[in-house]
């Protein structure tokens, strides 16, 4: 919402980074959360009291939308939600990454968002992305995803294109860290990437 009302007529873009495509509308959400909308919400798709504030609706146009890392496509099917595939968002699932390999991957996602008429570009990143097993410290556990390695690369692809203006992590639970390893070892993935 700052970056639309900073922008006056320019545009932003989305880099949305997540295992959950999280494009519910509130009657198929299974829990009820807005997390569980955020990406339909900040593309206008929703209620007006949570998607038209300030009547800045939409946050994000929808070609200016890169979802990376989703794997819950048969999960959110099931519960009746509505599909980012029939969108005219860019949409590289976890599927379409392993097959073509983070580097590939990443390279053809940031190609989306070097548009001329975009000022920059806004970075969430859900640690969820991640595969359970070195991340298990999630509340919405998916089998499969990123790994470590891959997450840096795919943060130092994106940063180097020098237009991402900020970014959001998000969904980490430190509850279920007992000995904070598995924090030290996703920072240490996200400073791997920043440099």
């Amino acid at each position: 919402m700052a970056l639309k009302r900073i922008g006056g007529s320019s545009r932003y873009g989305l880099f949305f980074i997540d295992g959950h495509s999280d494009f519910y509308q509130p009657e198929a959400s299974p829990t009820g959360e807005v997390a569980d909308m955020e990406l339909a919400i900040v593309s206008g798709r929703g209620p007006d009291i949570l998607t038209n504030i300030g009547g800045l609706k939409p946050l994000v146009r929808d070609e200016d939308i890169v979802v990376f890392g989703c794997r819950d496509e048969e999960q959110a099917t099931s519960y009746g939600s509505q599909s980012v595939h029939e969108t005219n968002m860019h949409i590289f699932d976890h599927q379409q990454v392993r097959k073509s390999g983070i580097t590939r991957a990443a390279s053809l996602a940031i190609e989306k968002l070097m548009k001329d008429d975009l000022v920059g570009f806004w970075i969430h990143l859900d640690v969820d992305v991640l595969d359970e097993v070195i991340m298990p410290a999630v509340d919405y556990h998916l089998d499969g995803g990123l790994c470590f390695p891959d997450l840096s690369e795919l943060l130092r692809i994106i940063l180097g294109s020098g237009r991402a203006v900020g970014m959001d992590i998000t969904i980490l639970n430190p509850g279920l860290d007992v000995d904070g390893s598995i924090t030290r070892r996703f920072v240490s993935s996200v400073v791997s990437g920043l440099t």
